[in-house]
């Protein structure tokens, strides 16, 4: 009996002890095996945000502060890559979306938008004046607008000075055809607005006449009349303007900004509202040699060839000059290289040397007006400008670093030249056909701060660097009848730069511009126009028309014509952030744009009845 039971034990503990061993190994080397693949898995743990350390989530998505996308953490046991170098696995980039584009050699195209006014031609503007005393007994054009054709009748008039004046005609005339006084005759008639074809019918007809058709001396339309039937003119005194419509001109206003890219002989194309769809083109063919002191713009002239009718003097017209940029900044329109051009007449362009169709004078070289770029001349190095991180005098690049195992990004300082559309020129810093960074820079440089190596939200700069690139307090003050005026244009420009509109943003600036005529606020809207960026009209510009307004608002809450919302980011600067105005409570960041739209708070309502900040 002792030794069944023996037998019952060993069994069941040898059991045991399998069943043990079975789940053991079986629940163990599972876990192993787990651990270990999650281990060698690139997948990041953990998501932070780069402006928000303190904010980490086990999954990627967006920041409940500031609303950027988070960043993943990198692990703090890999090596060090360099002060300036990121290593991201390749999750990692599919998940912060980083883009690159390879560097290349180019001449970037710039569009100039302006806006103006059709007017006439002056050279095509013909006064009809009276050239002797004369009643109008019938007036044939009694009308503006009417088209007359050359040698077509105008008015009646009844004149006794032309009786005498054409029976000394006749005299002279049967005394000798050639003589002096003939001649002398004649010339005079002339000078009276007399047609030859009129003169030769009087000799024809050898019969003065007390009446006297008067004629017009151009084809065009009657654009001024200033004499009824009945009336009596004396010499000198005006009866009609009349203007050849067939040419005219499109009056625009340049900044001094836009000067660069504008020369003489440069297509232009235009739009109107009268023809929706219709593109005009036309040719620049004068910029003002003065800057307007009130404006703070340049008169440029555009000579506009209408055939068809289509345009009439009075529209308003948005026109676009596409130029290509050189590397030192010039600017050249290929379509011209090796055409001769006239001085006084740009829209007449030969490919040989000859005389101007309009006035005579010699064709010059288009070279010689400095209006191209030799075919020879190489291109500029060019980036687009979404790769670009700047903030003051400092511009960074992020360079994915060729043939390596894991994607790998390096920070780099540049040397920009001019902005041509959506590109930059590139004076020092980069190779022709290295990858740059242009969508996820901005996640690479805030990854880099995270992880305390220089960056360019962190440059590592010294003090006196820095705080040359910090904001000095500049002031600025406004009247409340101003700033009530110009509200309305401030938001629009705030929403223009809180989208990343750089074209709104000057659209908006403009729009305050034709307001103001404050001199200490022209010249900030000008300097802000003269931006190459929106960084260049957000830092210092925007907060110091920001607290200008917000100032006027303060002192006289009732002047303001509606209430707006005051918000504040603390990180615009480090040391006191930055305050701006909006229409309503949904808070828009025009510091930052997209990279950091939701960040901020809102601190109350400004203006009207409803004053509740502090």
């Amino acid at each position: 009996m002792k030794q069944i039971t023996l037998i019952i034990i060993i069994v069941a503990v040898l059991l045991a002890g399998g069943i043990g061993f079975f789940f053991g190994r079986s629940l163990g080397g599972g876990s192993a095996s787990q651990i270990e693949v999650h281990t060698a898995s690139d997948e990041p743990k953990t998501w932070t945000c780069s402006m928000h350390p303190q904010i980490q989530q086990p999954n990627p998505g967006d920041c409940p502060i500031c609303g950027m996308d988070l960043i993943p953490l990198q692990n703090k046991g890999s090596h060090d890559l360099g002060p300036r170098t990121l290593e991201m696995g390749e999750s990692a980039v599919a998940l912060a979306n980083i883009q690159t584009i390879q560097v290349e050699r180019r001449f970037p195209e710039v569009t100039v938008s302006l806006v103006g006014q059709i007017v006439h031609d002056e050279t095509r503007l013909r006064s009809l004046s009276a050239r002797f005393p004369a009643r109008i007994d019938e007036l044939f054009v009694n009308y503006t607008g009417v088209r007359v054709a050359q040698g077509e009748h105008l008015a009646m008039v009844y004149s006794p000075e032309l009786l005498t004046a054409q029976r000394e005609l006749l005299a002279a005339w049967n005394a000798s055809p050639e003589s002096t006084a003939t001649v002398a005759a004649r010339v005079r008639l002339r000078q009276w607005d007399l047609l030859p074809e009129q003169i030769e019918a009087i000799i024809q007809e050898r019969e003065p006449s007390d009446h006297f058709e008067l004629k017009s001396p151009i084809s065009g339309t009657v654009i001024r009349r200033y004499v009824s039937e009945g009336d009596y003119v004396q010499t000198g005194e005006p009866m009609f303007q009349i203007a050849d419509l067939s040419h005219l001109w499109l009056m625009l206003e340049a900044f001094e900004s836009d000067l660069a890219t504008l020369h003489y002989g440069q297509p232009v194309e235009f739009t109107v509202e009268a023809s929706p769809g219709e593109t005009f083109k036309g040719t620049l063919a004068f910029i003002a040699p003065e800057v307007d002191q009130q404006t703070r713009t340049v008169a440029v002239r555009v000579n506009v060839l209408n055939l068809n009718g289509r345009l009439r003097p009075g529209m308003l017209a948005r026109a676009h000059i596409k130029t290509f940029v050189g590397i030192d900044g010039t600017t050249f329109s290929p379509e011209l290289a090796g055409k001769w051009i006239s001085p006084m007449h740009p829209e007449i362009i030969k490919d040989a040397p000859g005389q101007c169709d309009v006035c005579g004078m010699d064709l010059a070289p288009t070279e010689s007006l400095g209006l191209v770029v030799s075919e020879e001349k190489e291109a500029p190095l060019v980036v687009p400008v979404s790769a670009v991180l700047r903030t003051g005098r400092r511009a960074v690049v992020y360079v994915q670093a060729p043939e390596t195992e894991v994607p790998t990004f390096a920070g780099r300082e540049v040397v920009l030249g001019s902005r041509a559309g959506d590109f930059f020129v590139v004076k020092e810093g980069l190779k022709e056909g290295e990858r740059v960074v242009t969508k996820g820079a901005f996640k690479i440089d805030s990854s880099l701060q995270i992880q305390a190596k220089p960056s360019m939200m962190n440059p590592s700069l010294s003090k006196d660097e820095q705080q040359t690139n910090e904001f000095k307090g500049a002031e600025l003050t406004i009247s409340p009848n101003l700033a009530n005026a110009i509200l309305p244009t401030y938001l629009n420009l705030q929403s223009a730069l809180s989208a990343d509109d750089f074209a709104g943003s000057q659209v908006g600036l403009r729009e305050m511009m034709e307001i103001t005529g404050h001199p200490a606020l022209s010249d900030l809207i000008h300097t802000m126009l003269a931006a190459e960026d929106l960084d260049g009209i957000r830092r210092p510009h925007f907060e110091v028309l920001s607290m200008a307004l917000i100032h006027a608002i303060r002192e006289t809450p009732g002047s303001i014509g509606q209430s707006v919302y005051l918000m504040h980011c603390p990180m615009v600067y480090a040391d006191r952030g930055a305050d701006w105005l909006q229409a309503n409570d949904e808070l828009l960041n025009p510091y930052f744009g997209s990279r950091m739209l939701r960040c901020g708070e809102v601190k109350g309502l400004l203006g009207g009845r409803m004053q509740h900040a502090h």
